[in-house]
């Protein structure tokens, strides 16, 4: 099918983003998904950084600080009395960058994957610490049927052969150049890209 990339896990992923932008009343598909709006029905609640009381002066600065490329962001492991599961975003990143974190959590919720914990188990033998209960596959699947949502193959394509630049892209979808980039790449249509964009066709 010309509507599903060309690979097999590049089609599972696809099947499900495209379930995620029906769920959210998307029509067309170059239409900009909003994840914060999609948030509120997977029952997901995004609380601003600076309004969690409960983290100490010295975790906030090294959250913001010297640890601010380590997290993008994160789903607290119990539900808050209302049954919404609490959400909080890398307030040092931009708005493109949590568009992206936003979906791969709500990806989450709609795959009905198990959450994986931050749990610190251990250190290596380089001084950093490894965190337990994590699960590549999920961590995949999830990002990357998040960003398969808001950045759709089949626009992706025609926008490709249409001569759009990755920065048009990036635009048209409110993400970031490196996402559209991915998406490109991962969706084997680089050399496509190449022709169209390069040689000026």
């Amino acid at each position: 099918m010309d509507e599903l990339p060309p690979t097999q896990k590049g089609r599972h992923h696809e099947i499900r983003a495209l379930g995620l932008r029906e769920f959210a009343g998307l029509k067309r598909d170059d239409e900009p998904l909003d994840p914060f709006e999609l948030a509120r029905y997977a029952n997901l609640l995004v609380v601003p950084f600076e309004q969690i009381a409960a983290l100490s002066p010295e975790t906030v600065e090294h959250l913001t600080g010297d640890g601010k490329n380590a997290w993008s962001g994160g789903a607290a492991s119990h539900k808050l009395p209302d049954g919404r599961k609490l959400i909080i975003l890398n307030p040092t990143h931009g708005k493109n960058r949590h568009h992206a974190t936003l979906m791969e959590e709500i990806s989450h919720v709609f795959l009905g994957h198990k959450p994986s914990r931050l749990a610190i188990e251990r250190k290596n033998e380089k001084g950093e610490i490894i965190a337990r209960d994590y699960n590549h596959a999920i961590e995949e699947e999830a990002y990357s049927t998040g960003v398969a949502a808001l950045v759709p193959y089949t626009a992706l394509k025609r926008m490709v052969e249409n001569g759009k630049t990755i920065n048009e892209i990036a635009r048209h979808f409110g993400v970031s150049r490196a996402l559209v980039e991915f998406r490109i790449k991962i969706s084997r249509l680089w050399e496509l890209y190449s022709k169209s964009v390069f040689s000026g066709s």
